[in-house]
């Protein structure tokens, strides 16, 4: 399906692959060979990742289920087997026919097991897990380095061991980084990460911090409807994010520019009024790092936010900064708008003028990642 909306290319800040079984295997620490992630066959999920040391389990079907009608989701896209899913999920060749359909050109790649992966309690364990991942998703992406653009993972076990993780990255042809939700050492207000900061800004390689990569932003139990624990998925994202405002992390370093990934943007607004309302009556009994500026003013310039299905974003653009919105289509999750993107972006753009649909669909996350013009 061939760009209708815009006259650039447009491209997708937010999508993902599917580990394929043997990803970590083949591609881990030795020792960690024997309890590597890997994929059993679950009669209640179909294949599905088991990874050691965590309870939660990923049934793949489940994970990859763009396109999928609805009423299907708790049947046939549950209990699927591997070779049955996206075959763009974990085949560089495949991917490009399936970007073509949804009328992209390009994609930022996130993982999928990745990010249940930043919630492992062992940082061991983890980096392990994320150096085989980066070295998979190195390759997959370098079939096609124009179209597929690869981030990679972090433990962040070390500030130092941080820095050291994004040169390896950068060599290896990724595009920057996803982040886990909670580093190993304090927390990322912390001084300790500002030559982290200051490196990531040197190199190029921004930072992202995606849904589900935070142990708060998973719910193990929510009120009500099982339904409400989707309402959760964005709330660990909003603390980081004021975390990053409030802590001053921008104030320290004014060439830092993060990605809030997935979890929307039409809140932001609000959100901004509401920390500029805190600054301004409680900033004198409840603790805030020395700012020069109004938090929103902090969180409009540093912050870039991707969002797939929101029509508030759209429709409230002008109360927030169109020059930090990125589309996504987070192709192959279940939340996708594949293949029906064209159709979406047509109808939710309507409000927009021409330069706010290029900034939105392609100069934003161009500009983000550094991509050709």
């Amino acid at each position: 399906m061939a760009n209708t909306i815009i006259s650039k290319p447009i491209i997708s800040s937010d999508s993902h692959i599917m580990e394929p079984p043997d990803c970590y295997i083949a591609r881990i620490d030795h020792k960690y060979r024997d309890i590597a992630p890997k994929v059993v066959w679950d009669e209640k999920g179909g294949d599905t990742y088991v990874i050691e040391g965590m309870k939660q389990t990923i049934p793949m079907g489940l994970v990859a289920a763009a396109g999928v009608p609805a009423q299907e989701l708790a049947t046939s896209a549950r209990f699927a087997k591997f070779d049955q899913l996206h075959r763009g999920g974990w085949d560089p060749e495949a991917r490009i026919p399936d970007q073509d359909r949804d009328g992209v050109a390009a994609e930022v790649i996130y993982p999928s097991v990745g990010m249940i992966l930043c919630n492992h309690p062992d940082p061991d364990y983890k980096k392990a897990c994320f150096d085989a991942y980066n070295l998979w998703i190195a390759d997959y992406c370098s079939h096609h380095p124009d179209r597929l653009l690869g981030l990679g993972q972090t433990a962040m076990r070390t500030p130092d061991e941080g820095i050291k993780d994004l040169e390896k990255m950068k060599a290896m042809g990724l595009r920057g980084v996803m982040m886990p939700g909670f580093p190993v050492q304090e927390d990322y207000d912390s001084k300790i990460y500002d030559e982290f900061f200051e490196a990531a800004v040197a190199m190029g390689m921004p930072l992202s911090f995606h849904i589900l990569t935070s142990r708060e932003g998973i719910a193990v139990a929510n009120r009500g409807p099982r339904m409400n624990s989707f309402m959760s998925i964005i709330r660990a994202n909003q603390d980081i994010m004021g975390m990053f405002v409030l802590g001053g992390i921008f104030e320290r370093h004014p060439k830092l520019r993060i990605a809030c990934v997935e979890a929307d943007a039409g809140w932001v607004p609000h959100f901004m009024y509401r920390l500029d309302h805190a600054y301004d009556r409680h900033r004198y009994w409840l603790t805030v790092d020395k700012l020069s500026k109004y938090p929103s003013e902090y969180f409009a310039e540093h912050i870039y936010m991707t969002f797939q299905d929101d029509w508030v974003a759209f429709k409230s653009a002008d109360m927030l900064n169109p020059r930090r919105l990125m589309w996504a289509n987070d192709f192959p999750h279940s939340d996708s708008t594949w293949p029906n993107s064209q159709e979406l972006l047509k109808k939710h753009s309507q409000t927009l003028t021409e330069d706010q649909k290029n900034w939105i669909m392609h100069d934003n996350v161009a500009e983000f990642y550094g991509l050709a013009a």
